[in-house]
């Protein structure tokens, strides 16, 4: 990937920050090419600050990396487009984009898993969700396993609405279960997709 960074007299280069996931613009920044080695040698997304007047990785101070997924550069070699796995909200206001944008997927299941992360830290009594979680991994995935079990023996019958709420409780456990265990449907996708590509 070939960058011009003398195209602008700063050495400064436009870097449009993308979710990797929802596909969502997160927000603007710029980078010299010092800014551009350190985020391809750490992954993480790192900027060149001008009022800072030095390199600045995004989440130094709030914890909320820009986690590297992929770099394209654009096809005048002046700007860059980078998709990123979000660790917490983008924005310094907060917001989870410079646009104060909701940063979630027109896609359903990432929509709720980002539900069971935010019921996930309800009392017990509140929510079915924060219920399940605070019996533990073993029983989260007992009930996993007994829906599985529902979902084969609804598809030996022919009956469509049967085996499609089998099928949504089976999906529902599934996402509660890698909530459970710290990871993100996302994680799943990315080994799919490489499974796909080989």
């Amino acid at each position: 990937m070939k960058v011009d960074f003398s195209k602008y007299q700063d050495g400064l280069v436009p870097a449009i920050i993308q979710d990797y996931t929802t596909h969502k613009v997160l927000m603007l920044g710029f980078m010299n090419e010092a800014a551009l080695k350190q985020t391809e040698a750490t992954a993480k997304v790192t900027f060149y600050s001008r009022s800072k007047q030095r390199l600045w990785v995004k989440g130094e101070e709030s914890g909320n990396f820009l986690e590297l997924k992929s770099m394209a550069v654009d096809c005048d070699n002046d700007t860059l487009l980078i998709k990123v796995h979000p660790l917490g909200p983008t924005c310094h206001t907060g917001a989870d984009t410079c646009w104060s944008e909701r940063n979630h997927s027109e896609d359903f299941l990432m929509y709720l898993e980002d539900i069971i992360q935010l019921r996930s830290k309800a009392l017990p009594d509140e929510s079915y969700v924060a219920r399940m979680l605070a019996k533990g991994i073993n029983k989260v995935a007992q009930k996993v396993g007994e829906e599985a079990v529902e979902l084969v023996i609804e598809a030996k019958d022919n009956n469509k609405e049967l085996f499609l709420g089998e099928a949504a409780d089976l999906m529902f456990h599934y996402l509660l279960l890698l909530n459970c265990k710290g990871y993100k449907l996302h994680e799943v996708i990315d080994v799919l997709q490489k499974r796909h590509s080989k």
